[in-house]
């Protein structure tokens, strides 16, 4: 029996690159982060969005009841006025995984003061992991680097895709069977 592929979301939050105005880097950077260390199967979307609580929690809600496993969310968590990602998030929220915004800031914090702005979360909704992440591509790797190796067990332990990392970036943490 083959496991099926893993179907990945990736949504950039940006009221610039949703218009055009602005190219989306972050869309492009988290896809090739995964591109080049989940080596299960897989397919991924990438959507662009406008800023906006409500336009959030509906793409995401969407998304997740649309049977994505993982939904990797960029832009819109940090200070400004627009930024309400992190509350479009709570909004279709099962449950909060507090964890994985504590340790992207910690990595973050190792290289730039500034990462105490950013409100980085993961959430469950039914059986979607949904992470946020920044919209930089150098610090999208920064926390991905911090937090993927607990994600191949969280997608188990809520019954969704079966993900395989390569080692060699990433040693995916599943305890050992008794």
């Amino acid at each position: 029996m083959t496991a099926r592929a893993a179907r990945i979301a990736i949504v950039t939050v940006s009221d610039r690159a949703s218009a055009g105005i602005y190219e989306d880097k972050g869309g492009p950077g988290a896809e090739s982060w995964l591109r080049d260390t989940i080596t299960s199967s897989m397919e991924i979307a990438r959507h662009i969005i406008p800023d906006g609580r409500a336009t959030v929690a509906d793409k995401l809600r969407e998304l997740a009841d649309g049977g994505a496993d993982l939904i990797l969310v960029t832009g819109g968590t940090g200070p400004a006025p627009r930024d309400l990602t992190p509350e479009a998030v709570s909004d279709i929220a099962d449950k909060e995984l507090p964890g994985f915004g504590e340790e992207m800031r910690r990595a973050s914090l190792a290289e730039v003061p500034t990462a105490i702005l950013s409100r980085q979360t993961a959430v469950i909704r039914g059986a979607t992991l949904i992470i946020t992440i920044p919209g930089k591509p150098s610090a999208i790797a920064t926390c991905l680097n911090a937090v993927f190796a607990a994600v191949p067990y969280c997608l188990d332990l809520m019954g969704a895709a079966w993900i395989e990392t390569d080692p060699a970036r990433i040693k995916a943490f599943r305890p050992k069977a008794k």
